[in-house]
């Protein structure tokens, strides 16, 4: 008999945003984390769960599909195999109807039991669900590092958000535990953000943005109203609209956090200095920078902090910040002597953010008369970089149209377009 399709599982796949693949990798991280053992699953033992091909997955795969769902298998369209008898029971036709009805009614039944509150003993959710999220959001949050902007990292911080909001409704669990699970959910969706405004998808940045918003409003977490408001400032600054940047930023500048922390009044300082960098507010920008590194110096650098304020804010941002104020601004020795300081104190995984600073530094220069040095330096961005962020590489066509402009016919100029014909190769 021809196997039975699972379209509850293709309904819920995708419902959920997962691909065969994607799926496949999340149950292979869950095995991980149950059996202390990676799980060897591709997207085509999924397909083969979706065709029905195999009804009822190995006990690991199982378990690990109904802590990531929150759902029992059965739930999910699968279908038990039936325990051999000791007396072989006489063959019977099957009405192939009366199969699927049966079915149909046993996942149902099996959601309801779920669902049902009083039914069973519910799951119980715990920090240690939290934990194991935010441990996979560590592992995001050092992929945008490595790279930023990219589709990938945005469609896993989302579905990281949908899975931590799916967990609301897997069982019973503490007020504390389901505020900290809205927090999670806010700061995955602010990540998926963040890498949309990297790669300049400004309209679906926006969308992250007021799905964030909402979930850090019923988590009540400063720390992460703080880093959406903050971010959308950002995305307002890229955008040329430094009113929107101002106003977004000041929002996280006046939660009572910033008063009780100074690093976080830091960062909203340095980000507040590069909005004025845009709106060629000489004055501002230097007054809070000022600021910005005086509120540094004051924060205790053992207070706890959040995962992802930890990972990049430190004083090679507050220099890489400052660098592009000051390029706004046309003040390009300033930029330099902040580009300087900034590459020589960004931590070894900062691989973004050192291209973006090396462009910076390489258009400081050329704009300062020094097209030789300034290709040298623009030299210095790796071809991945160069041809796969998507500001890395505007910065870089800008930089080469400046120095053509500047430099028409020249050596230089030859040199960096033979540099960057061996990019177009690469890609």
């Amino acid at each position: 008999m021809d196997a039975t399709r699972n379209t509850v599982l293709e309904a819920w796949m995708i419902e959920h945003g997962y691909s065969s693949n994607s799926l496949a990798e999340a149950v292979n991280r869950a095995i991980e984390r149950l059996t202390g053992h990676p799980g060897g699953l591709d997207g085509s033992s999924v397909r083969a769960w979706k065709a029905g091909r195999v009804g009822w997955p190995k006990s690991a795969a199982r378990t690990a599909l109904e802590d990531i769902t929150g759902l029992p298998a059965i739930a999910l369209g699968f279908v038990p195999r039936s325990r051999p008898s000791s007396t072989p029971a006489r063959p019977q036709q099957e009405d192939p109807d009366m199969k699927r009805r049966t079915l149909v009614g046993s996942i149902a039944a099996a959601a309801a039991t779920a669902a049902a509150p009083g039914t069973l003993s519910p799951r119980r959710i715990g920090m240690s669900d939290v934990n194991r999220l935010n441990k996979r959001f560590a592992e995001i949050i050092a992929s945008d590092h490595r790279h930023g902007g990219q589709l990938g990292i945005e469609q896993r911080a989302a579905a990281l958000a949908d899975e931590a909001l799916n967990l609301q409704n897997a069982g019973s669990a503490t007020q504390r535990v389901r505020s900290n699970l809205y927090a999670s959910a806010a700061a995955f969706r602010s990540s998926a953000m963040w890498a949309a405004i990297d790669g300049q998808r400004y309209d679906v940045a926006k969308a992250h943005m007021r799905e964030a918003q909402a979930l850090a409003e019923m988590s009540g977490d400063q720390a992460i109203k703080f880093r959406i408001w903050s971010h959308a400032g950002t995305m307002y600054r890229h955008m040329g609209r430094p009113a929107d940047a101002f106003a977004a930023n000041d929002v996280a500048r006046n939660l009572h956090l910033t008063r009780r922390d100074p690093l976080f009044a830091s960062l909203g300082l340095a980000r507040q200095g590069a909005i004025h960098g845009t709106a060629h507010d000489r004055t501002g920008t230097r007054r809070a920078f000022d600021q910005a590194q005086d509120a540094m110096l004051r924060a205790d650098p053992t207070d706890y902090r959040p995962v992802w304020m930890l990972a990049f804010y430190d004083q090679a941002e507050l220099d890489s910040l400052a660098l592009s104020a000051h390029l706004a601004l046309g003040d390009y020795s300033t930029a330099e002597y902040h580009a300087h300081r900034c590459l020589s104190a960004l931590r070894p995984h900062m691989i973004r953010s050192r291209a973006i600073t090396t462009t910076r530094l390489a258009h400081a220069q050329l704009a300062q008369g020094a097209p030789d040095t300034a290709t040298t330096t623009a030299m210095k961005v790796p071809a991945e970089a160069a041809t796969q962020h998507a500001r890395v590489t505007r910065m870089l066509q800008e930089f080469g149209a400046a120095l053509r402009a500047t430099a028409p016919g020249s050596p230089t100029a030859q040199t960096w377009t033979e540099h960057t014909a061996t990019w177009r190769m690469a890609a």
